[in-house]
């Protein structure tokens, strides 16, 4: 079998999440990724492993009340390993919502992807969705 480029498994790991395919998105990831979640609320910080990143990805959901959704917003950029793929997601519980543009950046090595940067068009809105710590 070869090696899966960055861009496929980028692409693979996004369509599998517009699709709520957890088992696929959680098969793109090494077993030590680290996911870097921007801002100053309850989820923010380094997430390790596929245990911390299925975790913080749960708790999004169960926090979002399953409202939570990603999509890709445009032409994913490939530079050697980085792929950056700009993206909208948004959510909703009670009398709060959220719906914002981002960028996600991943690193892919040897087909699986290593470390995930994310950045947020208003970290403050996103913070207040979900809940500072």
């Amino acid at each position: 079998m070869s090696e899966q480029t960055p861009a496929v498994v980028a692409t693979t790991y996004f369509d599998a999440l517009g699709r709520g395919d957890m088992p696929t998105v959680m098969a793109q990831f090494d077993e030590a990724v680290v996911w870097h979640q921007p801002g100053a609320n309850r989820f923010s910080g380094d997430h390790a492993g596929i245990g911390g990143v299925g975790a913080l990805l749960g708790g999004m959901m169960e926090t979002s009340q399953g409202t939570f959704q990603l999509s890709v917003a445009g032409p994913a950029m490939v530079n050697g390993e980085f792929v950056a793929v700009p993206v909208r997601f948004s959510g909703r519980r009670d009398d709060v919502s959220m719906d914002m543009a981002g960028v996600d950046l991943l690193t892919v090595r040897d087909g699986k992807i290593v470390e995930v940067h994310l950045f947020s068009e208003d970290g403050a809105a996103e913070d207040d969705f979900w809940g500072r710590p």
